[in-house]
């Protein structure tokens, strides 16, 4: 990872000035990461997300495939076992991290409710209610009390990685334009719930590591599995420094690039999660995408390994021995 950061800061060295991140205070390893990612320049880095029980797991496999290791490694704070998983997280992420790979990580959490662990149906995707999220945002009510628990807990885990000198792509939060978590399907709701987290985070917790990434699904009109517009749950300029989508069934809609890139006004857009990989030719009319990151086992459930070699011997996608160059 010394290799990588040298380099940011050449770059950055070079541009004479860092991209503003939103936190003011963002640690000289968050801005020259973010400072990167503004450089790529139609370049795209390549991602693989593994369970946080299995960390390893799906970035080997594809390396195994390719014979080249994902630039970007992606893990979850999912709380789904009896003991909090923060520390495994935490020790495989400076893991990654010191072998060089860019770190990006979400969080799947309970609602804010109840108690961990928490159930996947039973909690993450069960339904939040309107009393539920005046609760939620009414300061010292049990349920924004939990939800700091909640908070200061995760903060916890975040710190060891700031002390390590880690910068992190945090996208907690995710698919709120969906309706499958209960921190979904209500875009003004989901608008003050971003900007609590990002103030008691970086405020309050004073953490400088975090790059925020605002990360949606692309839309859709599914009767039942709806996703909404972009912009209806976009918590504003100030509280983003990238924005993300993820994409499964193939569906890189033209359109929904470009939505994305009109709200971005300039921000970097990133595929957080994909399921099947976009062939080159969407990428060649799609060259703003920051990273794709495949989620865990649909590297192998929904791609063929021919269609992966395809896409990492892209002459536009980077690996993780070519961000050490």
């Amino acid at each position: 990872m010394k290799n990588l950061i040298l380099f940011l800061g050449l770059l950055t060295s070079i541009s004479g000035s860092a991209q503003q991140l939103v936190n003011p205070n963002a640690s000289p390893e968050a801005i020259q990461l973010l400072e990167y990612i503004y450089s790529l320049n139609g370049k795209i880095l390549t991602g693989q997300h593994s369970y946080n029980e299995e960390p390893d797991k799906f970035y080997n496999i594809a390396q195994e495939i390719t014979g080249k290791y994902p630039a970007v490694w992606g893990s979850d704070f999912y709380w789904n076992g009896e003991k909090d998983p923060g520390e495994r997280i935490v020790k495989a992420t400076i893991k990654k991290h010191d072998e060089g790979s860019i770190i990006t990580l979400m969080w799947h959490v309970g609602r804010p409710s109840e108690n961990p662990p928490y159930g996947w149906s039973e909690s993450v995707q069960n339904e939040f209610s309107d009393k539920q999220w005046q609760e939620l945002l009414t300061p010292d009510s049990p349920t924004h009390t939990n939800w700091l628990k909640q908070v200061d807990n995760l903060a916890q885990h975040l710190k060891e990685l700031q002390k390590a000198g880690v910068p992190v792509l945090w996208r907690p939060y995710h698919e709120m334009n969906g309706v499958w978590f209960w921190w979904g399907n209500n875009s003004e709701a989901y608008k003050k719930l971003w900007k609590m987290l990002y103030d008691r985070l970086t405020n309050y917790h004073k953490l400088n590591n975090l790059i925020w990434v605002w990360n949606a699904n692309s839309p859709r009109d599914i009767p039942y599995d709806e996703a909404f517009p972009y912009k209806n749950f976009y918590p504003g300029d100030e509280f983003v420094d990238i924005l993300a989508t993820d994409v499964y069934h193939y569906d890189y809609e033209q359109k929904d690039y470009e939505e994305l890139l009109e709200l971005a006004e300039g921000k970097p857009i990133a595929l957080g999660e994909v399921g099947e990989l976009p062939k080159p030719k969407i990428l060649e009319k799609q060259p703003k995408w920051s990273w794709f990151m495949v989620w865990s086992n649909w590297l192998q459930t929904a791609n063929s390994p021919e269609r992966v070699k395809e896409v990492y011997n892209f002459s536009n996608t980077l690996t993780k021995d070519e961000i050490k160059n």
